[in-house]
């Protein structure tokens, strides 16, 4: 090797010395390549050339070895100094250019900035440029620098890798921390790219400054995946994850003097971080291009290192390799040149540069050897190499998988610090409602609804009769019963969209069939209310309208102010955040929420609603506490009514209240919600039903209802008894006669009147005329006749 000389320019374009024929001469002759390099030492990586130059110097000694595929001439390394600065670089790139000799290739090249200034103007010097080091993804361009190549495996591939291994564990947000320097701020911009095509956020990027932990406690409040590490920040462990560039060599963490941290305390931040970088040799155990396998070569580079007293560089298999690469470009273009020309020894063959160069550049993409580093070859000027994965593990780096040719592979060594991988953010997770307490509370009232089918069977079948106050009350529970199935579908069970839908829904659902229930309960009792207080009408009408009116009110109330809720002030799905949970362990950071169906003004809706609705439970009770002491044998359920309305109303306040209670506990919520419907509807029907069916079974025969009127119609309490006594005591012994007399006449008719097909008397009442127990009417005393006419019972 030699510096580079000067040459006159007539030698340009003349490449007599590449075509001397062989035999005239036995001298070697030379072959030039120019050689860019760094040749003073950069902070944290040493003298690169230095480290290099035995991989260059035993790749040409294993060449000299064989049968030269050069046949006499040999390549001859000129070396320049780039120093890094892009001025400097260039100023020694054109001196060598212009003053010779001419070169047919260019070799090295690490530094970006200069690399890339070089690497744009080889088309106009028709020269190839073979990189062994430079990895910068802006190098990639194959229309920019079409006449490049390198050895080394892009920072862009690299970046593939890590896009890889976020997505393979689900990590959708990441944040980045690098160092401010322009090598690594292109390898950051070019993986914001590839992240932002995996749609993979980058929450926060800090680059490291004068003062590194002002920037890694940004990302520590973002509490993420990292890409640094500080232990004095408490940054490590199950709840992080570091993915690190590769290549560090040795131990470097034992050199931590200049910081605050202890070797151990790193070693204990360190477990678990994984690194990415490329191959630097092949694991194939096989003899490539050069004779020696990778294991062969790597023991005597570092056996020529350690003699010279130098560190190793990651670049240097590639370095080694790459004098192959030359060899085997330039005895293709001396192949060419020879069958080209036609062989005369009495004179030289003549090839202009620009042909030469376009041999050279069509030499390198047909590449393809197998050499220390793997296979060699060039896809768009870029080495198809393999990026290998490995993980920190009780002191020491563990492959624990590869990435090539875009598929990730990794193996059962990977550990993680934590039960699991970490997470990439703060995990929200749904207070949702518990599945095995759903599907109970389903079946309960799947039960619940059977029974009510069993008695709309029951009333169609047996009584064979049209009571329309009971078929309201089925109705109503089996609406209010499919409530409990809607309240129990969250967010977990449906999609959003549907939950909105489910909203509304349930709340109509809910509150037409509570007030279909009521309604009809309120509507039986009034009924017995107002035949009690209208005593001494002689006769009193109650049709099915004046009930149906009820309800029908009652619904239509219940209809219009949901509306007006709905379309004023629409339920809608919110979610509310809570504060953040450490799970046990200090690995997962939980954040619960739980989704409401809200308005705006809920509270104010809900006053209204509550207000209407216990209005009539009250005016409902009142009415039952004024009848609680009538006995009507017509209406013989009166009395099982006013329970069923007293229980309603007692276990509709505890569940408004305990619902409201529990807001924050759907669990707890849902099953105080189902129980309270489950318990109102099913006590009512039992109520309302049972007593029928016992008095069916005791009497199978009397199944008309009309025939449960007595003679003694009223029982009434003890206030109105005493009233009507004393109002008869004090009547004339001929007015009670007349009446009497009167009586007598009417009850015939009134025996074939109210005939039981009707709805009338039975015979029992009239046979009092014809019992030869019982006197006449002159000599009985009997109260008023209070005739009363109940329609559809």
């Amino acid at each position: 090797m030699s510096g580079g000389g000067r040459a006159s320019s007539g030698q340009i374009l003349v490449l007599s010395w590449l075509v001397v024929v062989p035999s005239l001469s036995q001298v070697r002759h030379s072959l030039p390549v120019l050689w860019i390099m760094p040749l003073t030492d950069n902070p944290g990586r040493g003298n690169l050339t230095a480290s290099l130059l035995p991989a260059v110097q035993l790749a040409l000694d294993d060449l000299s070895r064989q049968q030269t595929p050069l046949r006499n001439y040999e390549i001859n390394f000129h070396v320049i100094d780039s120093e890094c600065n892009i001025a400097k670089g260039l100023k020694a790139y054109f001196d060598a250019i212009c003053f010779g000799p001419k070169y047919l290739m260019i070799f090295g090249g690490v530094c970006p900035s200069v690399t890339s200034v070089i690497a744009e103007s080889l088309q106009g010097w028709n020269l190839v440029q073979l990189s062994f080091a430079a990895t910068t993804p802006v190098l990639d361009d194959e229309k920019k620098y079409p006449n490049f190549f390198r050895m080394v495996t892009s920072d862009n591939t690299v970046n593939q890798a890590v896009v890889k291994i976020l997505q393979n564990y689900k990590w959708r947000r990441v944040g980045t921390l690098t160092q401010d320097v322009q090598r690594i701020s292109e390898i950051r911009r070019d993986l914001t790219k590839q992240l932002s095509k995996a749609d993979v956020m980058v929450a926060v990027t800090e680059s490291l400054s004068t003062d590194p932990c002002v920037n890694v406690k940004k990302l520590k409040v973002s509490n993420m995946p990292k890409s640094s590490l500080l232990t004095n920040l408490n940054m490590f462990g199950g709840r992080y994850q570091w993915i690190l560039p590769g290549g560090y060599q040795g131990s470097w963490w034992e050199e931590a003097n200049s910081s605050n941290c202890a070797s151990n305390n790193l070693l204990t931040a360190m477990e678990g971080y994984i690194t990415v970088d490329f191959t630097h040799l092949s694991n194939r155990q096989i003899k490539g291009i050069s004779g020696r396998t990778p294991e062969e070569y790597d023991e005597t580079y570092n056996r020529e290192l350690l003699q010279r007293g130098l560190v190793a560089s990651k670049f240097h298999g590639f370095a080694y390799d790459g004098v192959w690469v030359m060899v085997k470009a330039l005895t293709r273009v001396i192949e060419s040149v020879r069958h080209r020309e036609r062989y005369d020894i009495h004179r030289n063959f003549t090839v202009s540069s620009k042909e030469i160069g376009q041999m050279v550049l069509d030499s390198m993409k047909e590449i393809c050897f197998e050499g220390v580093t793997g296979q060699v070859m060039f896809r768009n000027g870029e080495r198809m190499g393999t990026i290998k994965l490995s993980q920190f593990q009780e002191g020491r780096e563990v492959k624990i998988g590869q990435y090539n040719a875009e598929e990730l592979e990794l193996n059962h060594l990977i550990k993680f610090q934590g039960m699991q991988p970490p997470k990439d953010r703060t995990h929200s997770q749904r207070w949702d409602v518990s599945v095995p307490l759903y599907i109970i509370l389903l079946s309960t009232t799947g039960l619940a609804m059977l029974m009510a089918l069993f008695f709309l069977f029951f009333h169609i079948k047996v009584m064979k009769s049209s009571p329309s106050m009971n078929y309201l009350i089925i109705l109503g529970t089996m609406l209010a019963c499919t409530s409990v199935f809607l309240y129990g579908l969250d967010g977990s069970l449906v999609t959003d969209k549907v939950f909105v839908m489910l909203c509304p829904i349930r709340t109509y659902i809910l509150s037409v069939g509570y007030t279909t229930t009521f309604g009809a309960l309120f509507a039986k009792t009034w009924r017995v209310w107002t035949i009690v207080k209208n005593k001494e009408i002689i006769e009193k009408i109650i049709k099915d309208d004046q009930l149906w009116i009820i309800v029908g009110g009652m619904l239509l109330m219940d209809l219009c102010l949901l509306t007006c809720w709905q379309m004023v002030d629409p339920l809608r799905r919110t979610v509310e955040e809570f504060s953040q949970e450490t799970a046990p362990g200090g690995e997962v950071n939980t954040r619960h929420f739980l989704e409401h169906c809200e308005s705006t003004n809920l509270t104010k809706w809900l006053a209204i609603v509550y207000g209407y609705k216990g209005l009539l439970m009250f005016l409902g009770c009142f009415l039952a506490l004024r009848t609680r002491h009538a006995h009507i044998h017509l209406l013989d359920d009166s009395k099982y009514t006013r329970l069923s309305m007293y229980h309603v109303t007692v276990m509709s306040i505890i569940g408004a209240s305990g619902c409201f209670l529990t807001q924050y506990h759907p669990n707890v919520q849902l099953f105080i919600m189902a129980l309270v419907v489950i318990s109102c509807c099913t006590c009512t029907l039992c109520l309302v039903f049972l007593p029928k069916l016992v008095k069916i079974r005791d009497n199978p025969n009397q199944v008309d209802p009309t025939s449960w009127l007595q003679c003694d119609l009223h029982k009434e309490d003890s206030e109105t008894s005493s009233s009507s006594s004393s109002l008869n005591q004090g009547r004339s012994l001929e007015s009670l006669r007349t009446e009497n007399q009167q009586t007598l006449t009417v009850l015939p008719i009134l025996h074939h009147a109210y005939m039981p097909a009707i709805g009338g008397r039975t015979a029992s009442c009239s046979s009092l005329l014809r019992s030869p127990d019982v006197p006449s009417a002159q000599q009985r005393h009997m109260p008023p006749s209070h005739r009363v006419m109940v329609t559809g019972l």
